[in-house]
């Protein structure tokens, strides 16, 4: 039986305990309300309220406070406790999360008041809207066929453009210093205090791995169990996850995604993966030549596709270049018909039957790239020190030969080394008392926390123990990839207190697939492991997976 003890949790660096700045606002009172946001539909009805936090948690004396929204969905049967829900980012929203997961997870919500929190600097799901850097456009490129792939110092001072001008604006803000992982942290703690519970059970997705280890590092006395869902290496460097996704990306793209669709489309990009492979990039140079995308924002497309709609995306791009190449229409197989159509009318507004390149341009091109999330590059930049321009760009240098996908474009497009300020706080490493509560959980191929990246924390953190998921290419796996064999180690260690040792459960199928096709890669199942998703409120399901794959995909 896991116990915590009940502590008021750590002091700010530079306070006194007997000044402890928890004292100045655990006593206020939680409004509880309507929520603001709209729930999706099957989703269990939340409640809301606002939490008043200091700006500054080292200073709670200087400056304004804030304001961070929570969410709760109320157990329904005999309570054991609190989950709180993170979907990642830096800058995902999470009040809607518990609703969603609820009701996927209705064993869960059972027994566990389900908790939701947009942290500081996202706004408020539905109401008050995120912290976002205003990028002058004068400072933007305005070339419409930027090639990473051409490293002529033209091309290169163009690309540089981009992460300088963001880096500049979100440092100039005056918030941008206090939108950290440490600061979270400490409103994470007052929440537990005000919700009055001796512990803080967490479930957290990518980046959302790296706080609820901060968080139980700071607070290691607070926490709870804690799931760690397609983890970064917390107890390394975080920018370290993103300089990883060029071979990543490229992992999932040649060994899961191109065979996919060599399965799926022969008649258009041919029946093995290599003649996929030379179709992908047939259709880049044609759509470059036609001036109807520039060959950067078609790689962009296939990075991050950690969820099943964002693949439904890709091949919707693939195979209308494909059909155009050849002169016939790209119809989706039977068994995917229904499913292509929604995402395309979401997507760009009309079925495949009606998709051209016109509207597929006229959507990507629609990005606005004046505004970004100061929540992510805050985060990202400014929880520990940076490294410089010059070295994105050697990296740059080395990992396009080999990871062509993103591998060029990664190391000219990283605001943080432009980035000047220094962190204000340290953060620990996960300390040994708490290892013991911690499980983590992980896709072999997720190409948007690598594989390699969860396995360096856990190693890292003797007595840690990680669910394995062999052959899933897809980010975020407890819920959301209907896994019933993730599920049910998950659901044993928040309901049973009883924590999976080191395991590996077997993926299952992709989209329009009944059985898995075996990836050589870092995890192995026995053979013949074979799962079916589960079916049950499969739209809700794939909705949440999108959500979070797209909280934690966003590098420009």
């Amino acid at each position: 039986m896991l116990t915590v003890a009940l502590v008021l949790g750590g002091t700010p660096s530079g306070a006194h305990a007997e000044d402890d700045p928890f004292d100045r606002y655990n006593q206020q009172q939680l409004t509880w309300g309507p929520c603001p946001f709209t729930p999706e539909e099957g989703a269990l009805p939340s409640e809301c309220a606002l939490v008043t936090v200091p700006r500054d948690w080292a200073a709670p004396d200087s400056g304004v406070d804030l304001q961070v929204a929570i969410s709760r969905v109320r157990a329904a049967g005999e309570r054991l406790g609190v989950v709180l829900f993170n979907p990642g980012g830096p800058g995902g929203q999470g009040t809607s999360l518990p609703g969603a997961i609820g009701a996927l997870q209705p064993a869960l919500s059972e027994r566990y008041d389900l908790i939701g929190m947009d942290p500081r600097g996202t706004g408020q799901e539905g109401g008050t809207a995120p912290f976002d850097c205003a990028v002058p456009t004068d400072r933007l490129s305005q070339r419409t066929d930027l090639d990473a792939r051409d490293r002529s110092a033209d091309s290169i001072a163009e690309h540089l453009k981009y992460p300088r001008a963001v880096a500049e604006a979100c440092q100039s803000d005056a918030l941008t210093p206090y939108i950290t992982t440490w600061q979270t942290a400490y409103d994470m703690e007052l929440i537990r205090q005000l919700l009055a519970e001796p512990a803080l059970n967490y479930v957290g997705y990518s980046y959302g791995t790296w706080l609820g280890a901060k968080y139980a590092s700071l607070f290691p006395a607070s926490a709870g169990k804690i799931v760690l869902d397609s983890s970064v290496n917390w107890q390394g460097r975080l920018q370290a996850d993103f300089e990883a996704w060029p071979p990543i990306n490229q992992r999932m793209f040649d060994d899961s995604f191109l065979p996919w669709t060599s399965r799926q489309f022969p008649d258009l990009v041919g029946t093995i993966p290599a003649d996929a492979g030379k179709m992908w990039e047939r259709v880049r140079t044609f759509f470059a030549e036609q001036g109807i995308l520039a060959p950067d924002t078609y790689d962009a497309v296939f990075v991050g596709m950690g969820s099943e709609l964002r693949w439904v995306v890709g091949a919707l791009i693939l195979t209308l270049g494909a059909a155009e190449l050849q002169g016939t229409e790209p119809t989706p197989p039977a068994g995917l018909r229904t499913l292509f159509d929604e995402q395309s009318t979401a997507a760009f507004g009309v079925p495949v039957a009606g998709l051209t390149t016109d509207i597929v341009a006229a959507a990507l091109r629609a990005d606005d790239y004046t505004h970004v999330s100061g929540t992510r590059y805050a985060v990202a930049c400014g929880d520990q020190p940076t490294k410089s321009a010059r070295w994105y760009q050697r990296l740059s240098d080395r990992q396009g030969p080999e990871y062509p996908l993103y591998g060029w474009a990664y190391g000219l497009s990283e605001p943080c080394g432009f980035w000047s300020d220094a962190p204000k706080q340290e953060l620990p490493s996960l300390p040994a008392e708490v290892a013991g509560r911690v499980l983590v959980v992980q896709g072999e191929l997720d190409p948007q926390t690598g594989y390699e990246e969860a396995r360096a924390a856990v190693r890292a953190a003797p007595g840690v123990t990680m669910v394995a998921v062999d052959d899933s290419p897809f980010h975020g796996q407890y819920t959301i990839s209907g896994n019933p064999c993730v599920d049910g180690m998950v659901n044993v260690f928040l309901l049973r207190n009883s924590r999976p040792g080191n395991s590996v459960c077997p993926g299952v199928p992709l989209l329009g697939e009944t059985e898995v096709f075996p990836v050589a890669g870092p995890v192995t199942t026995r053979a013949g492991a074979q799962l079916l998703a589960a079916q049950a409120l499969p739209e809700l399901r794939e909705s949440v997976a999108d959500r979070i794959a797209a909280a934690n995909g966003d590098l420009r």
